[in-house]
């Protein structure tokens, strides 16, 4: 009895692996197609060959899209700049979200000194004081206006330069000392008194307590007539810092003052403005010399 092989003969291929060449037991002496096993291989190898052709072309497709994409998203999607793609960064020059920002230690400038500091009490107030450190010069110029400078005074004594009611205001406020100067100007004379006080708290005092009856005596001499002796005449009260200051101006030919007397009113103005400015000047000169310390 003869037994037969189940199903097809499976063929071989020798780019398969585990299959089988054909062979025959024998009996029938046939050899094997060489010739069409060569061209079968050959038709597998070409296809392959096609393949990853293909498949190489679509990645470098591929690869370009990306690389086009990136080069517009790096744009902001704006204008493209000539050059752009050549031009970019390396990733090394690129920031980094994750980089660490810089930090500095906080730093505070010391406070600017008050000028106003040093003119408000006499433990801070050490600079030298007198008439012509106040006033100096000969002439004091203001805009265009040219005064001439003339006597000065200096006392401890303070209600024995004032007059009526400006005595008993020194006095009970502590005044220690006053310094007068006078100025000249086509007939009109202007006396500038400045009370001092140890602290801003009593010069402001002062000035409050004043009315108009509060007069400084006015300064005649070195060829200055006497003048506001018993005319009408014009006068100012203030104060900056330790300091009170006070203005009497009028004629030297001894006539009243009246409200339209422009000329006596400006410069009672001019010297009152002055002495404020000298007066603060005097904080600033010793503000500046402590920052210098």
């Amino acid at each position: 009895m003869s037994f037969g092989q189940g199903g097809p003969q499976q063929q071989w291929d020798p780019w398969k692996p585990n299959s089988q060449q054909p062979w025959n037991s024998g009996g029938s002496g046939q050899s094997p197609d060489w010739a069409a096993l060569a061209d079968a291989s050959e038709a597998r190898a070409k296809r392959r060959r096609l393949l990853f052709i293909g498949g190489g072309a679509l990645a470098t497709v591929a690869i370009g899209a990306a690389v086009a994409v990136a080069v517009v998203s790096a744009n902001g999607g704006d204008q493209a700049s000539p050059g752009a793609s050549s031009q970019l960064p390396g990733a090394t020059g690129l920031p980094s979200a994750t980089s660490t920002v810089p930090s500095f230690a906080p730093t505070s400038a010391p406070p600017p000194l008050d000028p106003k500091d040093f003119i408000a009490s006499a433990k801070k107030d050490k600079a030298p004081l007198s008439p012509d450190v106040l006033f100096p010069g000969t002439q004091l110029t203001m805009g265009e206006t040219v005064y001439k400078k003339g006597p000065t005074a200096d006392t401890g004594n303070c209600v024995s330069a004032a007059k009526a009611t400006l005595p008993k205001v020194l006095t009970d406020n502590g005044c220690t000392r006053l310094l007068r100067v006078t100025y000249t100007k086509d007939g009109v004379a202007v006396t500038v008194g400045v009370a001092v006080f140890d602290t801003e708290a009593q010069a402001t005092r002062a000035k409050q307590q004043a009315d108009d009856k509060s007069i400084v005596k006015s300064l005649a001499g070195g060829g200055v007539k006497d003048f506001c002796v018993g005319a009408v005449c014009r006068s100012t009260t203030n104060s900056y810092g330790r300091y009170a200051y006070f203005t009497l101006a009028g004629f030297t030919d001894g006539k009243d003052v009246t409200t339209g007397d422009t000329a006596v009113f400006s410069t009672g103005d001019d010297l009152q403005e002055f002495t404020f400015r000298q007066i603060r000047r005097r904080g600033e000169a010793q503000a500046s010399a402590a920052a210098d310390e």
